[in-house]
């Protein structure tokens, strides 16, 4: 997170190492001849684009100390301000209808529920949030450090398919708000498109932009929010009870309580992205707390707003009627009795989206070139042009089956997240905690680990996830006798807590690393 002047002295460098990543897929000059014209031609357009004002040209290369930025307390407040800016978004609004509307719990069961999933959630984002500091390495590149240089590999492809995804999701809310503000006379595909041009903007210029954007976005989408809360609050029902006997009751708390923690700890796979520029010398407690208070305070919100838009469904037959038409046109109707002011904070609330999906196609921008070196010589912006693209098509082509879509996509790719997380966390404290790392060496395979431990456990991981996982189109073993609950979570991260240290410790009995 840098300054304005700070950023524009990085910019000449970084911009260097990008164009000789273009030039040759190793990163090193080629001296076996000129380039051929397409080559130089292509070199030029990429110049030139890098050279604009604010522009980050770096990608996944290491920060080094030295062009870090110096401490100072607005860098530090704006760790929380990017978190709570980013989330405090109607499409996280969603995940709180959930509670009332798909798992059957009263107001009180909700609210709990959404308070202890969010707050593990938001502690697994902050515990992989502290490595960008010290490492100047982006999520995806430090993963490397505790799970090898292969086997890293698939976490970041599949963290790009939760970015995409995730993304997917945010442009069919903000298009079927849009599409309600104006009566149906938007289509939603016209919103979706809208949605996708802002983002794109702001997320291929990067860094810089980005966080001028996210510093100040947040307060008018906050606004419109306090002004739904009193518009709404009224037919809000907290006297709801939860429905169903023991076992099924059980049942839809454990799942609602798993499906609130994956949407916070769903950012985990991208946390130290935005703490590159930051002095190695930052305190990762420091880091930790500020990014948990950011996510907890931003998600908390929008979930009381989701469970208590969902506690009125029941008994408002207006909110009943929006509801059958999408989620985005019950959000609308929460604004009802406002006229022309409320379709204006509809607006605001839809906008306010993207906001959430800028730092989720950035990170998937770069989670592109850490899949190889062909992929690291492509620049940042390219992918970003080319994950947006991704991201509209699958919007168009997925805007009729939100709810189910959001579930079953955020359930499944919250499984490994916290499978991921397990494995930093327990080679961090049981094996290299006291010798520590030499982050310079980020693209030295014979000094990462060689990741066999790694990729069996996470492998085992999924297979205990499988079996206990409860989705609309399978439903594992474990979660039957669970009572019909996604156990997938719990049950995966016991496979790899079991598994991982006694695989580490004869991996470097072996191999040495």
């Amino acid at each position: 997170m840098s300054t304005d002047t700070d950023l524009e002295k990085k910019l000449p460098t970084a911009a260097a190492e990008s164009i000789r990543a273009v030039d040759s897929p190793s990163g090193a000059d080629d001296n076996n001849g000129p380039p051929p014209p397409t080559t130089n031609l292509l070199r030029r357009i990429n110049t030139r684009i890098e050279s604009l004002a604010g522009f980050e040209a770096r990608g996944i290369t290491r920060v080094p100390p030295s062009e870090r930025q110096p401490a100072s307390a607005l860098a530090d407040l704006q760790v929380a301000i990017l978190w709570f800016g980013a989330n405090i978004s109607a499409n996280n609004m969603t995940t709180g209808l959930f509670g009332p509307l798909v798992f059957g719990l009263g107001f009180r069961d909700s609210v709990l529920c959404a308070v202890f999933g969010c707050l593990l959630g938001a502690a697994s984002t902050g515990y992989m949030a502290v490595w960008g500091p010290p490492s100047g390495n982006r999520t995806m590149v430090c993963l490397r450090f505790f799970m090898g240089y292969w086997t890293s590999k698939l976490p970041c492809a599949l963290n790009v398919v939760l970015m995409v995804g995730y993304i997917t999701l945010n442009f069919i809310i903000s298009g079927q708000i849009l599409s309600a503000v104006s009566g149906g006379t938007m289509t939603i595909v016209v919103g979706i498109v809208v949605a996708s041009l802002v983002c794109w903007v702001v997320a291929v210029f990067g860094m810089f932009i980005f966080h001028t954007y996210e510093r100040y976005a947040w307060i008018p989408q906050l606004l419109a929010l306090f002004v739904l809360i009193g518009c709404a609050g009224p037919h809000f029902d907290p006297s709801l009870e939860s429905t169903g006997d023991a076992v099924t009751l059980a049942a839809n708390r454990l799942s609602f309580l798993s499906l609130c923690l994956y949407v916070p700890s769903s950012w985990a796979a991208a946390a130290s992205d935005y703490y590159v520029y930051y002095p190695e010398t930052t305190s990762k407690l420091k880091i930790f707390l500020l990014t948990l208070t950011g996510l907890f305070v931003s998600f908390m919100l929008v979930y009381m707003i989701g469970i208590g838009l969902g506690s009125g469904v029941a008994a408002n037959p207006a909110w009943a009627d929006a509801f059958a038409i999408s989620t985005g046109s019950l959000i609308v109707e929460g604004f009802a009795g406002l006229a022309g002011f409320g379709k204006f904070c509809g607006v605001i609330v839809a906008l306010g989206i993207i906001a959430n999906s800028i730092p989720g196609t950035y990170s998937a921008a770069l989670g592109c070139q850490v899949m190889g070196r062909y992929g690291k010589m492509i620049p940042r912006w390219v992918w970003t042009c080319v994950v947006v693209v991704v991201e509209l098509v699958c919007a168009l082509a997925a805007r009729e089956n939100l709810l189910v879509v959001f579930g079953n996509f955020l359930a499944l790719m919250g499984y490994w997240i916290e499978i991921m997380i397990l494995i930093v966390a327990m080679e961090h404290v049981l094996f290299r905690g006291r010798r520590g790392f030499d982050w310079e060496r980020w693209e030295d395979k014979k000094y990462l680990p060689v990741g066999v431990a790694a990729l069996a456990a996470f492998l085992l991981g999924w297979v205990g996830a499988i079996l206990g996982m409860y989705q609309v189109w399978y439903v594992g073993p474990l979660a039957e006798r669970a009572g019909m609950s996604d156990i997938g979570l719990w049950v995966g991260c016991g496979f790899t807590l079991v598994s991982y240290p006694p695989m580490r410790w004869a991996e470097l009995k072996m191999l040495g690393r």
